[in-house]
């Protein structure tokens, strides 16, 4: 019954409604009989990485809120001395206002050492800190181990944990 109240009501509109979208800068359609030839098919340009990237609502830069020294990040990223694996891990970045290398992870129970290496290879010391959740559970990193780590602030980096 409402079907057929629907379909009498949209048919005494003669089909005349009008576009809510008009005027807010859509293309027009081509007319029917014009080859797509004729249109202007050039690309959109190409997105260009921001030269600089804000991080909260005060649009504070990522290097403005990082205030790691130089020779913190060097130490950080100096070789380990080796350790157990303890599992991976999918890293978001954590508070960005915290500073220091550190990851909060399932993966230790106790406050520890230990080094985050990616997938392509780029490792850096960090302090493991213990979070409630299963060890598959994912991980907050700190913006200056993401930044030692060449990883994009909105990447969801899977990292390779290691204790020691």
């Amino acid at each position: 019954m409402l079907s057929a109240a629907l379909i009498v009501t949209l048919s005494a509109c003669g089909g005349h409604f009008s576009n809510p979208f008009e005027g807010l800068g859509a293309q027009p359609e081509p007319p029917i009989d014009e080859p797509l030839s004729d249109i202007d098919a050039t690309d959109p340009p190409a997105a260009t990485e921001p030269s600089v990237v804000e991080v909260g609502a005060g649009g504070q830069s990522a290097a403005s809120l990082d205030k790691t020294t130089e020779a913190e990040k060097q130490a950080a990223t100096a070789a380990p001395a080796g350790g157990s694996v303890l599992g991976t891990t999918i890293a978001s970045l954590g508070d960005p206002t915290e500073q220091g290398f550190w990851l909060r992870t399932p993966l230790v129970d106790t406050e520890t050492q230990g080094s985050v290496e990616t997938a392509g290879g780029a490792v850096v010391q960090v302090k493991l800190i213990p979070i409630d959740g299963p060890a598959s559970a994912g991980s907050r990193i700190s913006l200056a181990a993401m930044r030692a780590l060449d990883l994009g602030l909105t990447d969801l980096a899977t990292l390779t944990v290691s204790k020691g």
